[in-house]
C-alpha cells in the first residue's frame, strides 16, 4: 500500500502536510477528506492501528465541531458513535491523515513526522 494523505485541499496545514512529503520525495497518493469521507470501517481500523484514542481523532478546532457543540456530547457517546459520527462528514475528522501499511499520523507536526518517516 502506497501512503495515502487524506486532506481538505483548502486547509493550510493540509498543504504544509503535502509540501512535508513532496519536498522529502515520499511517495503518496492524495484523497480528499470531504468527497471520500473514511468509512466507518476504515476508521475502526485506522484509529486501532494508530494507538491513539478516538477524541484525539476529532477535529476540535473546526466549526462543525462547533456547530454540533461536540465537546460537550462525546463524552456521552460510545466510541461506535463517535466512529459512525466521524465517518457521516469529513470535516469532522482532524486532518492531515497520513495512512500507511505501517503507520497512522494524525494531524501535522513537521518534526514528529520527521521523526517517524525518516
Amino acid at each position: 500500500m502506497k501512503n495515502v494523505l487524506i486532506e481538505y485541499p483548502k486547509c493550510s496545514t493540509c498543504k504544509k502536510a503535502k509540501k512535508f512529503l513532496e519536498d522529502n520525495k515520499i511517495e503518496f497518493v492524495e484523497r480528499n477528506i470531504v468527497t471520500q469521507t473514511p468509512t466507518i470501517q476504515e476508521l475502526r481500523e485506522w484509529i486501532s492501528r494508530s494507538g491513539q484514542e478516538i477524541k484525539k481523532w476529532f477535529n476540535t478546532s473546526g466549526l462543525k465541531n462547533k456547530e454540533l457543540s461536540l465537546k460537550d456530547k462525546l463524552a456521552r457517546m460510545t466510541d461506535e458513535e463517535k466512529i459512525a459520527l466521524l465517518a457521516s462528514d469529513g470535516m469532522l475528522i482532524k486532518r492531515p491523515l497520513l495512512v500507511s501499511d505501517k503507520k497512522i499520523l494524525i494531524g501535522f507536526k513537521e518534526d514528529i513526522w520527521k521523526g517517524l518517516l525518516g
